[in-house]
């Protein structure tokens, strides 16, 4: 069954919600050696040690827009994911694309309006 495997924060000012998240929660944020990462000022985000049952990673980044913080599903199948969320009533808002090293992702809203993102990672 898919999980929840991560999740991004938008932010205005990124330099402050670093400082915010980890002098609230302890969580270590540092920039990501993802190529590319650079121009959205994208840093890693650990929470904490891996824990079973729960997440533990995700990412910071420089606001484009109003989104909200984005929650990444794993699947094994992001084509046969990707098919089905139209005929479930759902919509493909940015179809599949490759991050170098990262894996496939796509976003999706559900059929009452919400967005997740779907990720097949990299083998």
């Amino acid at each position: 069954m898919p999980n929840i495997a991560y999740f991004d924060i938008p932010a205005d000012n990124v330099d402050r919600a670093r400082k915010f998240y980890s002098a609230l929660l302890g969580w270590k944020i540092s920039p990501s050696p993802v190529e590319g990462a650079a121009a959205s000022q994208y840093h890693e985000v650990v929470t904490g040690e891996p824990e079973p049952g729960t997440m533990h990673r995700g990412g910071l980044y420089m606001r484009q827009g109003g989104e909200p913080i984005h929650s990444f599903v794993k699947v094994d199948d992001i084509d046969a994911i990707l098919l089905k969320v139209e005929e479930l009533g759902g919509k493909v808002v940015m179809p599949k694309w490759p991050i170098r090293g990262v894996g496939l992702v796509a976003m999706i809203q559900d059929s009452e309006g919400n967005g997740i993102g779907i990720w097949k990672p990299a083998v």
